[in-house]
């Protein structure tokens, strides 16, 4: 029986991305069906407005989805930064399993800890203020209660305005803060953590109590690569896609 699990993220599929699309398909069809379990750790969207939101390439996507779960390979989804209004309803047109912010599962005997990444940059406190706010009950009925129109304009302006927040901001506020690394996974008992986010793949071996601990960073996808992370009982490889 196959126990391998893959892990990816960052993906940011958007109709302007095609050949991201295209790569994700085929990773659907023609990989992913021989793994146990794909974990998408955040961002598989560039924009989510709603899961009433079925302009292409979403319903491609769903329809690739729920054929991947139907086969009998599991997916557990994250919501991301750009992606945190996915909801029910996407889970159940898919059959996806959406995962809370923070996740811990058994891998392969080691209790390891899954998160997009996004809340482990607690340096860059205006982004924080605003995730606060916009992962509140209040907020969100607010933006989806808006006609869908209004939400592809809103979702187009925040990715402009996101843009060039970004280029602003130096790149060491928009990394991980490494106390809080430790804090977070001492507190869930884990020494292993995987998340994305940060569009810095890498391997980070560092200590926690006096244990060795390690963190790994998803790569973020693009029109030209792409890289899974792959965990057997053997230990882990990192595939190219």
């Amino acid at each position: 029986m196959n126990q391998e699990i893959l892990f990816i993220s960052d993906l940011h599929i958007s109709l302007e991305k095609p050949e991201i699309t295209r790569r994700f398909l085929s990773f659907l069809s023609d990989r992913a069906p021989k793994a146990a379990a794909v974990y998408i750790l955040g961002d598989l969207f560039d924009a989510w407005i709603g899961d009433d939101d079925f302009t292409p390439p979403n319903n491609t996507i769903r329809k690739q989805l729920k054929q991947l779960t139907d086969s009998g390979t599991q997916v557990y989804l994250q919501q991301g930064n750009r992606d945190f209004l996915l909801g029910k309803r996407f889970a159940e047109d898919t059959g996806v399993i959406l995962l809370d912010e923070y996740a811990v599962i058994d891998l392969h005997g080691t209790p390891t800890l899954l998160t997009h990444g996004d809340l482990l940059c607690t340096d860059d406190r205006p982004y924080q203020a605003f995730r606060a706010k916009s992962h509140t009950l209040e907020w969100q009925q607010s933006v989806l209660s808006k006609p869908l129109f209004l939400r592809l304009l809103a979702a187009r302006w925040y990715r402009v305005r996101s843009y060039f927040h970004k280029r602003r901001k130096s790149q060491d506020i928009m990394d991980v803060n490494q106390d809080t690394v430790i804090n977070v996974m001492r507190k869930r008992r884990c020494l292993r953590l995987i998340h994305g986010h940060t569009h810095r793949p890498a391997i980070h071996d560092f200590e926690i109590d006096g244990q060795p601990a390690q963190r790994f960073v998803l790569s973020a996808w693009s029109k030209h690569a792409a890289e899974v992370l792959c965990w057997n009982s053997n230990g882990y490889h990192i595939e190219a896609i």
